[in-house]
């Protein structure tokens, strides 16, 4: 153990200077509490044995550049009052920087931690420098904080990267920072920084109860991205790759847009920043989660995929901004468009049909009454965009979901059925025309056996000449149609019924001779089949309308 001269009032080492460049250190060294006033030089020192540098204050400079430290190296409650210089050291076990006072610069760049590496409530007073340093074990910069930029250019984190609770009060800059495994962020407060990324995460960036003071730019590419509760106090955009995002309750006040990146993020350098630990991954599309409890009037969305979102309890999601290829699920059997809640629905229902997909944890229970005011919200959205046809699938839903809803009375529920089942809620143009086209048939069909008379009858005139001449008075008389009794289905037959039902679609009389049971096929006729043709005409329009 190498000791200091001690302090004679507190009994504390007490250096000068401490000049150790290039030394070796067989065994444990120990400048607990020490006060070094004058330069420090440890660089290219070799410590096979632990170093203590615990509760020490170092009133000047420090070199560590190059330094080895072969087993636990301690900086515990450490005050640096000079610049802190550790570029290029190593740290071969834990290096335990919990509770360090930094004034001035501390620099770590090409610092290499091959076990733990402990910040936890460190305070970086100004830059916090570790650009291209190596976290081969995990990084704690748990309730620290950096005062000013936080520097983390290219550096690499091989496990987990723990920066809860931290304070960036300057700028942060992890462009080119690869972590592989979680980064977390939870509740960190970035106060003035404009861009965090472009960075590769093969984990989640937890951003979940964090707070954005400024404008800032987030640049990710990551499997996952939480910003649960995540706090946004200015404008802000969200560019992904690759990520899953869960947005639930987060809070913002002014624009936020979420973007998926199509093309790979480009550097200050120019170059593209390398995504080789997504090698094999299947595409660069973003997946939104949930944006449940979030304040949507502020919200842009970007060639997203909302196949799997959860919308139920979103505020103000008739202004949402849907921009670009934004991606919903489809029903099994068609491609309307609907909502992940829909399909969780769907699913739970007693005899569902197969290809709905089952609730996933924490979807809740939103069932109809839930559902068509989410529906109703995103028609209007789409609507305000002036994308109708957009949003006739999001009115299907809505009708859908009135439809099955408890609350609704029985003949409007009636109602609804009908007009979902002749036109899909004036939708489906096939399925009006399908019903159009049968009932047409029926009614030739009907008219041929029932509704056209055997023959045309013929008119009669009688009347009586007086005797010795005079004025003759004559009466006309029709005979009364006769019901067929035989040769119904006849090519003629067929040509007059078809002209009749016609001239029924279009509200026009056919002056037909017809049987009493043909007046009233007819009249049926008249009155159902220019009804199906609206439905038809109607649908087409809903589906092409701007």
């Amino acid at each position: 153990m190498l000791n200091a001269v001690r302090h004679p009032a507190t009994g504390n080492p007490l250096l000068g200077h401490a000049e150790f460049g290039s030394a070796t250190f067989e065994g444990d060294v120990g400048f607990e509490s020490a006060t070094i006033r004058g330069h420090a030089g440890f660089r290219s020192a070799a410590f096979k044995g632990s170093a203590h540098f615990t509760d020490a204050t170092f009133e000047g400079g420090t070199d560590f550049d190059g330094t080895t430290f072969a087993r636990d190296a301690g900086f515990r409650s450490v005050t640096f009052k000079g610049s802190a210089h550790f570029t290029d050291a190593t740290f071969k076990k834990g290096a335990m920087f919990g509770w360090t006072t930094f004034k001035r610069d501390a620099w770590f760049q090409l610092a290499t931690f091959e076990d733990g590496a402990m910040f936890g409530s460190a305070i970086f007073e100004r830059d916090a420098r570790f650009s291209s340093a190596t976290f081969k074990s995990s990084a704690t910069f748990e309730s620290a904080t950096v005062g000013g930029d936080a520097r983390f250019e290219s550096a690499t984190f091989t496990s987990r990267a723990d920066f809860m609770s931290a304070t960036f009060e300057g700028g942060t800059m992890f462009e080119s920072a690869a972590f592989e495994g979680n980064a977390r962020f939870e509740s960190a407060t970035f106060a003035t920084a404009d861009r965090l990324g472009p960075l590769t995460c093969t984990g989640r960036v937890v951003l979940s109860g964090a707070v954005f003071g400024g404008p800032v730019t987030l640049s990710l590419v990551a499997r996952g991205l939480e910003c649960r509760r995540t706090r946004w106090s200015s404008t802000a955009e969200v560019r992904l790759r690759y990520a899953t995002v869960d947005f639930a309750h987060a809070v913002f006040e002014y624009p936020l847009t979420i973007a998926a990146e199509p093309d790979p993020f480009v550097l200050t350098n120019g170059r593209q920043l390398p995504e080789a630990l997504f090698t094999g991954a299947p595409g660069p599309s973003v997946r939104v989660t949930s944006l449940r409890g979030v304040d949507a009037a502020h919200l842009v969305l970007a060639d997203l995929d909302l196949s799997a979102c959860l919308f139920a309890g979103t505020v103000h999601l008739d202004q949402i901004r849907l921009e670009g290829a934004c991606v919903f699920d489809t029903a099994p059997t068609t491609r309307r468009r609907v909502l992940a809640e829909e399909h969780h629905w769907r699913a739970s229902q007693p005899g569902a049909a197969r290809g709905w997909n089952v609730a996933v944890l924490g979807a809740g229970r939103a069932g109809p009454l839930q559902l068509a005011p989410v529906y109703r919200a995103l028609r209007k959205a789409f609507e305000d965009g002036k994308h109708e046809p957009g949003a006739a699938d999001f009115y299907y839903g809505e009708m859908e979901m009135r439809r099955h809803a408890d609350d609704v009375p029985r003949g409007e529920r009636g109602l609804l059925t009908a007009y979902w089942a002749l036109s899909g809620y004036g939708l489906r143009a096939t399925r009006a025309l399908a019903w159009l086209g049968a009932a047409m048939l029926l009614t030739i069909v009907l008219l041929m056996a029932f509704g056209l008379a055997q023959d045309t009858p013929k008119l009669t005139a009688t009347g009586t000449v007086p005797a010795g001449g005079g004025k003759v008075t004559f009466e006309i008389d029709k005979n009364d149609p006769q019901n067929p009794t035989s040769n119904r289905f006849s090519g003629e037959r067929f040509e007059k019924a078809l002209n009749v039902t016609l001239n029924s679609v279009v509200f026009r009389s056919s002056e037909q001779d017809m049987t009493t049971a043909g007046t009233y096929i007819e009249m049926t006729s008249r009155l159902t089949e220019p009804v199906l043709l609206g439905l038809a005409v109607l649908a087409l329009r809903n589906r092409v309308k701007r």
